[in-house]
């Protein structure tokens, strides 16, 4: 496993790529009460380059910014909803395609499977990831070796996911629907900054 660590932002040499896998680390689930830590990315290439966001921070990560601003850029997360909504609330909102490996293994894996990140990781491409690291201290100045190694594999298997989903998205005749289910996160985002997070507003 391979990542790199950053404090604050990642470098302006870093080149990006058409996709890019992001996973967040914060402080605990509440966008109002809870801040971001940590933002890992990955192009698909088997690194993970792992943003450091410290408290104090005065600066805004420029080069971040740039990339999750960045409209030609397809964006890989897993459970989308709360990591757009934080990177919205903390950092600045996200732009271009999105793509959401839960929406779409929910979608199309519709024969009971489970849709987290380690059970697609198992059923999909037969790779076994740790948890253990899910709940610890994000804040915290240094950061372990086992927290970064936890962080990096939440972005270092997401390309790799996509493409077995995309292939089951497409034989179902679910891929337009799943497209729509993903431009839709960019709304309920909003509703969920704008305090509706436990209100289903569609129903009765």
């Amino acid at each position: 496993m391979v990542y790199k660590l950053y404090k604050n932002d990642f470098p302006a040499t870093l080149k990006f790529k058409k996709s890019v896998a992001i996973d967040t680390e914060t402080m605990g689930l509440n966008l109002n009460r809870d801040r971001i830590c940590l933002v890992q990315v990955c192009f698909g290439d088997d690194i993970a380059h792992l943003v450091q966001i410290t408290k104090n921070s005065k600066n805004k990560p420029a080069n971040l910014i740039k990339l999750l601003q960045n409209k030609n850029i397809t964006k890989i997360f897993h459970y989308g909803r709360f990591d757009l909504a934080m990177l919205n609330r903390n950092i600045c909102p996200v732009f271009g395609p999105i793509y959401c490996t839960k929406i779409a293994s929910k979608l199309s894996r519709t024969f009971g499977a489970k849709h987290s990140l380690k059970d697609l990781c198992k059923d999909l491409i037969n790779v076994e990831i740790e948890k253990f690291n899910q709940t610890s201290d994000w804040g915290a100045t240094n950061l372990s070796n086992d927290q970064l190694s936890y962080a990096a594999q939440d972005v270092l298997f997401l390309h790799k996911l996509k493409v077995k989903l995309d292939e089951i998205l497409q034989r179902e005749g679910k891929m337009n629907l799943a497209l729509e289910c993903f431009e839709s996160l960019k709304t309920r985002v909003k509703l969920d900054l704008e305090g509706f997070q436990e209100l289903d507003i569609f129903a009765h």
